[in-house]
């Protein structure tokens, strides 16, 4: 896979099972050339990963730094297992990047910290548009994709260590 950092000689990770889990994408109206594309990526693994598509629900919110506030409220609905943030900060020539990219990182964290809900991060941030472009190429280096399979993978993670059989 595009963009693995993985040793060469480690095993393949297994492909999570996500049958039966409810997942919210929660995207960004902003550079939505490029969150569009995430967006199809992250569905396509979903349905790929056997994430039924009436169990998985989308929101748009206007920009990145938006992102948090709207996956806390997903996280706290009962009926979400994960979620799935998705936006794009590009570089410009002032520090604003910093500013919303930073702020949009540190906030998904901490919903995921604060509602024990897999939170994912998957807000590119690049130096232009088509470093943008080439992490969002659905089947190429598909960053969607990639925090879908998270996603489901830290779920089922989650689900495990809440099992109160031990763990084998």
């Amino acid at each position: 896979m595009a963009g693995d950092h993985r040793d060469p000689g480690a095993p393949e990770p297994e492909l999570p099972d996500g049958t039966g889990l409810r997942v919210v994408v929660v995207c960004s109206r902003f550079n939505d050339r490029i969150t569009r594309r995430l967006l199809d990526g992250a569905t396509a693994e979903l349905a790929r990963l056997g994430v039924a598509a009436d169990a998985v629900a989308e929101v748009w919110v206007p920009g990145a730094f938006e992102l948090p506030l709207a996956a806390r409220a997903a996280a706290q609905r009962d009926d979400t297992d994960a979620v799935v943030a998705l936006g794009c900060v590009i570089r410009g020539e002032t520090a604003h990047f910093d500013y919303v990219a930073g702020g949009a990182s540190a906030g998904i964290m901490q919903v995921a910290l604060e509602t024990g809900v897999p939170v994912v991060f998957g807000v590119l941030t690049t130096e232009d548009l088509p470093q943008a472009l080439a992490r969002s190429e659905v089947g190429g280096d598909d960053k969607g994709a990639e925090a879908a399979r998270v996603a489901v993978e830290m779920a089922t993670v989650l689900a495990r260590l809440g099992d109160p059989r031990p763990l084998a």
